[in-house]
């Protein structure tokens, strides 16, 4: 089997990600969609969420792609996640309360995904990953989310579906602790299917994709369907706990500490605003 090379997608301008497509000769195609911001570690805003819906649609609907490849430019990140800048000027609270999480996009697109992953692969980028329909990991990619650390109030679905990867103990542990796992760890605890040296990466997606274009592609997306069926009981919940939970965090003074405490270069005091039954918004 031959392939194509990678061309871009002249009908869409994109800033933020990088959208090609190549072909097999004995039939089928797939999609590469690329987060391209490296200077920021891949870490994305919600114009890079937008360029991302607008690509995972278009791969959805084209009948001659069998497959979509998600990944980041360079080799020190897949994403890290929303960027802090972003996020400090209202990025969260747009994503929570006015858009679909990034990861509904992956779910409504019908193709299977697979996440090739290089670098870090923490916060959205992590559960991104693991929303894929497969994950090929670098043997320098490492794994985590961030939310309790950098005051992410992240909930709902995306959270509950890494118990159906990993199983629950180690879910809460990856979400609760906010530690970091290796390629090999990973491996280990079924976040990923397989490991491999970093200068292959593209060429064990390669083999994946083949495998995946050699099968029925109507099968393949009534399984994913299947396979993702549970989440659509659940894709509802997002943002709902944390409105009940915590209705004013996004205007908190905790809420806004660890934003304050990364451009300070310091460590977070999030403890200040509970001291004497204190609420949220001001230090007791």
């Amino acid at each position: 089997m031959a392939w194509t090379d990678w061309k871009k997608v002249e009908e869409f301008t994109f800033t933020e990600v990088i959208y090609e497509k190549r072909y097999l000769d004995a039939g089928g195609g797939a999609a590469r969609i690329t987060f391209n911001r490296p200077q920021r570690h891949n870490a994305f805003t919600d114009h890079t969420i937008k360029e991302m819906a607008t690509a995972f649609d278009d791969a959805s609907h084209d009948h001659s792609i069998g497959v979509v490849v998600l990944t980041g430019a360079g080799d020190r990140a897949f994403c890290s996640g929303g960027d802090v800048q972003w996020e400090a000027a209202g990025g969260l609270r747009r994503q929570f309360y006015h858009s679909f999480p990034p990861n509904q996009y992956l779910r409504m697109c019908r193709k299977p995904i697979i996440a090739a992953v290089r670098g870090y692969a923490i916060g959205a980028g992590n559960h991104l990953a693991y929303f894929c329909d497969f994950t090929i990991a670098a043997d320098n990619a490492i794994f985590g989310q961030n939310g309790p650390r950098v005051a992410s109030p992240a909930d709902g679905y995306i959270i509950a579906y890494l118990s159906r990867v990993i199983g629950a103990k180690k879910a809460r542990e990856m979400w609760m602790l906010c530690r970091r796992y290796d390629a090999q760890q990973a491996l280990a605890m079924g976040l990923v299917n397989v490991v491999v040296p970093l200068d292959k990466v593209d060429e064990e997606v390669e083999k994946w994709c083949e495998e995946v274009l050699a099968l029925n592609p109507t099968c393949l997306e009534v399984l994913k369907a299947s396979f993702d069926s549970d989440i659509d009981y659940m894709v509802g919940s997002f943002g709902r706990l944390s409105s009940l939970m915590a209705p004013d965090f996004f205007d908190g003074g905790d809420g806004k500490e660890a934003a304050d405490a990364f451009f300070q270069r310091r460590k977070p005091d999030f403890w200040q605003f509970r001291k004497g039954g204190g609420g949220t918004s001001t230090p007791a």
